[in-house]
């Protein structure tokens, strides 16, 4: 992980551009949430590191199981007073702090990218790490009020998928707490298991926009933000401030086909086969199965047989580096 070294100075103005930098923290609340399971093991002690040499006030909270992450942002939240939540880990602990600050106006979230994905962040660029690991810039960037996605309840900021995509995602979890499996070997054996033996596509009734798909299907993706699953974009233009969710879906497919089609979806390149993916851009869909649907929101995983996804009446507010943009 590259790492911006820590700044003590805001800008290098010296004394009046700190005292401004003082006029900007004041008054605002400043709450580490720490996943310390999350990201490798010295990620830990870089950032406990970074933490000892702020120059303003915080506090450090941390998780010790599934939900703390959500507990401790909504406490704050709920507090009423202005408060700025810093996400410490991967997508999951995101996704919590998300559920636990979202529709509070006086609670803004980020993110410190302490985890091994930290798939939103990629729509800052290829120096997010860098630039959110700054966080003497981080505490007085500016914020946007940033769109949700309701998942049957649970919310999402970047992406949820349903298809194949989503089952080798799920199954890559259990496969981690193998030994003699490394992250990329759990993902390897998760994809083969996925596609060569448990089949790429499931039946499933698809309602989004004009379409009312029934039969097999191999994808089901809306997307908020742009990245997930460790690489993939299909919608490279996707917004998550626009008030609309971009939602594909890939009916059944040969293997064959598949596999030439997969590379392309990851980039985005869906407009270039409208036989193939259909994509509706609005503010829900549904989807259901006769058998149990997996879905992943933002890498947490769902089971049930049927699924709403709707654009949520509830925002969040998200703070990130001056100049940063997506």
């Amino acid at each position: 992980m590259g790492h911006a070294p820590f700044r003590m100075a805001d800008f290098a103005g010296g004394r009046k551009d700190g005292l401004e930098r003082d006029k900007r923290v004041a008054g605002i609340r400043h709450i580490f949430i720490i996943n310390p399971a999350a990201g490798k093991k010295e990620s830990n002690a870089h950032l406990e590191g970074l933490l000892d040499q702020l120059s303003f006030p915080h506090e450090r909270l941390y998780t010790t199981g599934e939900g703390d992450a959500c507990r401790l942002a909504r406490q704050a939240a709920e507090s009423g007073e202005d408060v700025r939540i810093y996400a410490c880990g991967g997508d999951g602990t995101l996704n919590e702090v998300v559920n636990g600050a979202a529709g509070y106006p006086n609670a803004a979230i980020t993110c410190v990218p302490k985890g091994t994905g930290n798939d939103f962040l990629k729509i800052f660029g290829p120096d997010y790490r860098t630039i959110f690991y700054d966080l003497e810039a981080l505490a007085v960037g500016p914020q946007a009020s940033l769109d949700l996605m309701d998942c049957n309840g649970k919310l999402g900021l970047d992406v949820v998928c349903a298809g194949v995509d989503a089952r080798i995602a799920a199954d890559v979890h259990r496969y981690k707490d193998w030994r003699f499996l490394s992250g990329k070997g759990a993902y390897i054996v998760s994809l083969v298991e996925n596609i060569l033996f448990k089949g790429i596509t499931r039946p499933m009734e698809v309602k989004m926009g004009d379409l009312d798909w029934r039969g097999d299907t191999a994808i089901v993706c809306i997307c908020n933000g742009r990245h997930y699953g460790g690489g993939f974009m299909p919608v490279a233009d996707a917004m998550p401030d626009d008030g609309v969710l971009d939602m594909l879906m890939v009916p059944k497919v040969s293997l064959f086909t598949f596999v030439r089609l997969v590379g392309k979806y990851a980039k985005g390149l869906y407009k270039n086969y409208p036989q193939l993916i259909r994509d509706y851009h609005g503010q829900s869909i549904t989807y259901s199965s006769n058998q149990t649907i997996t879905t992943v929101v933002d890498g947490e995983v769902m089971r049930d047989t049927s699924f709403t996804v709707r654009l949520s009446e509830k925002k969040v507010n998200f703070f990130y580096p001056q100049g940063a943009h997506w």
